[in-house]
């Protein structure tokens, strides 16, 4: 990282146990009377509020509601998707989370009465709370895109939710013949996990460099610009001839024409906004929004998204109810699963604050992204963040993007790879453990 060293961005950030403290989980004395939270999604936030409420104070009920058995991260599915990673290493069960006196109830939430306090399930049964704290992750905006919809989805996959569909985009990479075309419409900002459609493309260039040489990757954008871009292409440029005639790679930005606007399942196109193009694979990411209960629950506000009290991460928009993850107005905290691990401390701290009578500590927050290139070339960037003046800021000076080729040397590159599969096996043993 340019601006900070990793030893010393480690030291401030303190790992995940240190990261706890700084919100305030040390301050809360154990017991009192019956207080009940109840979090509505299991994902990374919620898995992460829930253990943390608990490990905070034990007097606390928690129950997570959660319509899935298992939880597939999306951090690190797009190795899954490359062939070095099995979907079975991002699979995750909730026994963890009950070892810590967490309820966990696998059902789908139907309803969120903020008057009442009671949260309904489509099995019938409802929930009381104090505190609900909603973490619904992302859903699509596929009306967006003319001819796409969660059926199509079962041929033209998005894979931006893991488990089945990053298995199905995985499949149709491996049966495609050499010499074909895949194509990838990364969606126009926000959305989750910004540096993801480009990491993708990087793992199926070096899938198909080392399987299906005579292949290429579209890539028709539907922004001008994306984040860590320069590592990006010049990954590209090293790895996959991004820039010359032998290219594997293309990538064609919204001002040249990028934008999909329609897909055509049948004859496997896409429409841009100059030219229809045809592939053999097709990955479609569409526009993003809150996930549906965020919706039915009155959360949002009128671009798709919840906005909060970037202290305690209260919805604005109903008492007692607060919004992690992906589905938060949280910037310039991105949304990402490291980011939705931070917000989800801060909140816990924040709720267990609430509920035995005391003000919502000083919160920190913390974000690293990690991409991988190749298998022994990684970059990332990393960033700490305050509250101060109403709202979340970059703290100056406290984070840092991986130096380009000129500075750095392949073993570091390499190491930039250790570090995340150290960072992904840390987090999910923070989250679910």
């Amino acid at each position: 990282m340019s601006n900070i060293n990793r030893r010393k961005f480690m030291q401030l950030t303190g790992g995940a146990v240190a990261a706890a403290g700084a919100v305030g989980f040390s301050g809360f004395a154990i017991g009192g009377a019956s207080k009940k939270v109840v979090i509505v999604g299991g994902g990374t936030a919620g898995a992460t509020a829930a253990k943390y409420i608990r490990m905070a104070d034990s007097s606390i009920d928690v129950t997570v509601i959660e319509p899935n058995q298992h939880y597939y991260t999306c951090y690190m599915s797009n190795e899954v998707i490359g062939g070095d990673r099995k979907l079975e290493t991002i699979k995750f069960s909730y026994d963890g989370l009950k070892g810590h006196g967490v309820k966990v109830v696998h059902d789908m939430v139907t309803g969120i009465d903020a008057n009442a306090r009671t949260v309904s399930t489509k099995g019938g049964q409802k929930f009381s709370y104090d505190r609900c704290i909603v973490a619904p992750g992302i859903d699509f905006k596929y009306d967006t895109i003319e001819g796409y919809d969660e059926t199509v989805a079962e041929k033209i996959p998005h894979a931006w939710k893991a488990g089945d569909q990053t298995k199905l985009l995985r499949s149709q990479l491996t049966a495609m013949k050499d010499g074909g075309t895949v194509i990838v419409a990364p969606p126009p900002n926000p959305f989750r996990c910004p540096p993801g459609p480009y990491e993708r493309v990087c793992q199926i260039a070096h899938y198909l460099k080392h399987n299906k040489p005579k292949s290429k990757i579209l890539v028709l954008d539907a922004k001008d610009a994306f984040s860590k871009q320069g590592l990006f292409t010049a990954g590209w440029k090293k790895h996959y001839g991004y820039g010359t005639d032998n290219s594997m790679i293309e990538w064609v930005n919204a001002a040249g024409g990028g934008r999909v606007s329609a897909v055509d399942a049948g004859s496997m196109s896409v429409t841009g906004e100059v030219e229809d193009f045809t592939g053999d694979v097709i990955n479609v990411i569409p526009a993003q929004k809150a996930g549906k209960i965020a919706f039915t629950a009155g959360l949002t506000n009128d671009k798709g998204w919840c906005p909060i009290e970037g202290k305690t991460f209260e919805s604005t928009i109903h008492k007692n109810i607060h919004v992690v993850g992906d589905a938060a107005v949280a910037s310039p905290l991105p949304k990402s699963g490291y980011a939705a691990n931070s917000e989800a401390k801060v909140c816990a701290a924040a709720v267990v604050a609430m509920l035995n009578g005391k003000p919502a500590p000083q919160p920190s927050y913390v974000n690293t992204c990690y991409s991988i290139i190749t298998p022994n070339d990684g970059i990332s960037v990393a960033m700490v963040y305050n509250y101060a003046d109403g709202k979340i800021n970059k703290v100056k000076g406290s984070g840092g993007l991986t130096p380009g080729y000129d500075k750095t040397t392949m073993e570091m590159r390499a190491r930039e790879v250790g570090y995340a599969y150290s960072w992904y096996d840390n987090i999910t043993r923070d989250i679910f453990s």
